[in-house]
């Protein structure tokens, strides 16, 4: 039966940690080059979602908040 491939980011880095885990116990030399092959593809595809995740908040961070885009709500709201 064929492993599960990860798909999320915490998916993806526990298996990273399983590979890093695998690899200190010593495998052996052909388990270990494709151990390490699969870490390199996962590696690659956390920094990608990282990288877009990143994106994500700068935009956010970017637009306007409501209190910015609708004046002062503090000066809006009787109380």
């Amino acid at each position: 039966m064929a492993e599960r491939v990860p798909k999320t980011f915490e998916e993806k880095l526990d298996r990273i940690d399983a590979i890093v885990k695998e690899l200190e116990a010593g495998a052996e030399l052909d388990r270990a080059i494709a151990l390490f092959k699969e870490g390199r593809v996962l590696a690659r595809e956390c920094e990608v979602l990282l990288k877009n995740a990143q994106e994500q908040v700068d935009q956010a961070m970017a637009e306007p908040s409501p209190a910015q885009s609708n004046g002062d709500l503090d000066n809006q709201i009787p109380f």
